[in-house]
């Protein structure tokens, strides 16, 4: 049988200078049902070319294709969290070493990719029929940087 047969018709492809292998690494250490699928060396001597990994069941490919792209916000990885303690996690391990926090759940990692870390609180909050209380918990996740689930709740039932 064909291997290539069991490839996933569709995956998200981002474009890396030479970490892409170090980067899908440390994506797939991050979440649970993530796997290091194919690294593609055709070069010895040089970084891999194409990795394959899947992030929490999502198929993605990194092509370490050089200098001539750089990854943008325009394209980021949303993370669903169940708590604020793998909210908290998951924040903490991607500023890490040279990662920058971003407004309200976004962060650029280390290698440039840029990620939203979004509890699922949240959209709770922001989806409630009481349109005041998600406007306070809209107007207080506007002022962090990762949300904060207890400040959140304080703002929505500040009323």
């Amino acid at each position: 049988m064909d291997p290539s047969n069991k490839a996933p018709k569709v995956k998200t492809c981002l474009w890396f200078d030479g970490t892409g292998e170090e980067a899908a690494r440390f994506y797939v250490s991050l979440l649970p049902d993530s796997s290091l699928n194919v690294v593609s060396k055709p070069d010895p001597d040089a970084p891999a070319l194409i990795i394959e990994f899947t992030l929490a069941s999502v198929p993605y490919q990194i092509l370490n294709g050089g200098p001539t792209y750089t990854l943008t916000p325009a394209t980021s990885i949303s993370v669903l969290t169940d708590d604020q303690a793998e909210t908290d996690r998951l924040w903490a391990a991607l500023v890490t070493d040279g990662g920058a926090e971003g407004m309200c759940g976004w962060l650029v990692d280390r290698f440039g990719l840029s990620w939203q870390i979004v509890p699922r609180g949240l959209l709770a909050y922001l989806g409630a029929e009481d349109r005041e209380a998600a406007g306070r918990a809209h107007a207080a996740m506007m002022q962090m940087s990762k949300i904060d689930l207890p400040a959140l709740d304080a703002a929505f039932n500040a009323g």
